[in-house]
């Protein structure tokens, strides 16, 4: 039995990453969602463990983060005691920023990088129905230059424009020929 892997979920805000990792963890038992820590009020659009900065500072300062990070006015960590519930064999799904994963990288042996991508149309159509960002902040969004992958680490596109089902075959595909 091989040990837990981190598969980190990327791609830009509204892409469905959050519903890809809901749905790939209901369709099989290995895979085990990683709740993050953000400094945002809970809105139930997604599942994390919502700070207040100072918290997010204390946690910070107790090294309770394997990863953290800053992005769109906001702060992001990946708890190690998410990471410390893994067990061989499983592997767990995280949604993480593009910008991190060279540290990710350097964090994990086993890191496997589904890019979950979509049109700008369909990317357009969903952050507006989370009702969180004005047309302009959305525009300026859709706008940003996608970040080049760190070296050595392979990136997997999985497409989430049509439907979730459709997508989430394509990363069971390839997290079962990850873990071979």
């Amino acid at each position: 039995m091989t040990g837990p892997r981190l598969a980190a979920i990327v791609g830009p805000s509204g892409v469905g990453k959050d519903s890809l990792i809901a749905a790939l963890a209901a369709a099989d038992p290995r895979l085990r969602p990683i709740r993050r820590v953000i400094t945002r009020p809970a809105d139930g659009t997604e599942p994390f463990v919502s700070a207040t900065e100072e918290d997010f500072d204390a946690m910070l300062a107790q090294g309770a983060f394997r990863l953290h990070w800053s992005a769109h006015g906001l702060r992001y960590g990946v708890p190690m005691s998410e990471l410390a519930k893994l067990h061989p064999g499983q592997t767990g799904l995280v949604n993480l920023s593009r910008g991190i994963l060279d540290v990710a990288a350097r964090c994990s042996q086993t890191l496997i990088v589904l890019s979950v991508t979509a049109p700008a149309d369909v990317l357009a159509q969903r952050l507006a129905g989370r009702g969180r960002e004005t047309e302009r902040e959305i525009a300026d969004r859709l706008a940003r230059p996608r970040p080049a992958p760190p070296q050595g680490v392979t990136v997997v596109e999985i497409d989430n424009g049509g439907s979730l089902d459709q997508a989430v075959g394509a990363a069971l595909s390839v997290l079962s020929e990850a873990a071979a």
